[in-house]
């Protein structure tokens, strides 16, 4: 055998080997949506599907990856978390996405949910405030090929006007009410999900639908712990 074929016979034989290093995690992802989100009632095949692609370890700081996959949140620094996996998977299946969903997220944080809604949609727009957190995103994104995610560092709370009106909008910080901005820019027949409360008191995770006319109404759904919703 010459060495050019000794070269390319350890190759096949490790890529096994390199592929099960790269996503160690496998096994962990799909107990979590498994365990974690089917058992509680989460069924749109679309949702399930992206929570089990979306490599939730690599949104996450490599010290505390171990904990990537557990059923609860997660710190990224800043005073910021990642949300919960159910949450995460509540949030994106209330919204009733479709693939040519036009997406708003507030509160990129390090860019889970805004991945898990790119495996669904073809257009997610995320702002985050936070400068480190919003440049540390767009980068993963890049790194893991998410074309479709454009992001930007702002105040959230005047949402992206020029990118709307949008079929669905997720805030990932809790507000005290729901920001006017964000309801304008909301398309008539559209959902937005946001929790509403204060920091130091019970917060609820809110429906907002705005029907073809162009009503609104709101449904509060059930108690939840966010980070509270920064401002400039």
């Amino acid at each position: 055998m010459t060495t050019l074929n000794y070269i390319f016979y350890y190759i096949i034989l490790l890529t096994p080997l390199f592929s099960s290093f790269q996503d160690r995690f496998g096994e962990s992802r799909n107990r979590m949506v498994s365990e974690q989100i089917e058992k509680r009632g989460i069924s749109d095949k679309d949702v399930l599907k992206a929570m089990r692609i979306v490599k939730r370890h690599l949104f996450i700081p490599q010290v505390l990856r171990n904990r990537a996959y557990n059923d609860g949140p997660v710190p990224i620094g800043y005073g910021q978390t990642i949300s919960q996996p159910y949450i995460v998977a509540y949030m994106t299946d209330i919204i009733d996405l479709k693939p040519n969903s036009n997406v708003l997220e507030i509160g990129t944080g390090s860019g889970y949910q805004a991945a898990v809604l790119a495996e669904i949609t073809n257009k997610v727009y995320t702002i985050e405030i936070i400068q480190e957190l919003g440049e540390a995103a767009k980068e993963t994104f890049k790194d893991l090929g998410y074309n479709n995610i454009e992001s930007k560092i702002a105040d959230g709370y005047f949402g992206w006007e020029e990118k709307g009106p949008f079929d669905a909008i997720i805030v990932t910080a809790a507000t005290e009410f729901i920001p006017p901005p964000l309801i304008g820019q909301l398309k008539p027949g559209g959902k937005m999900v946001i929790p509403v409360g204060s920091p130091m008191q019970v917060q609820f995770l809110m429906l907002v639908e705005k029907n073809v006319q162009g009503k609104v109404k709101t449904r509060s759904l059930f108690p939840v712990r966010f980070v509270p919703f920064t401002r400039n």
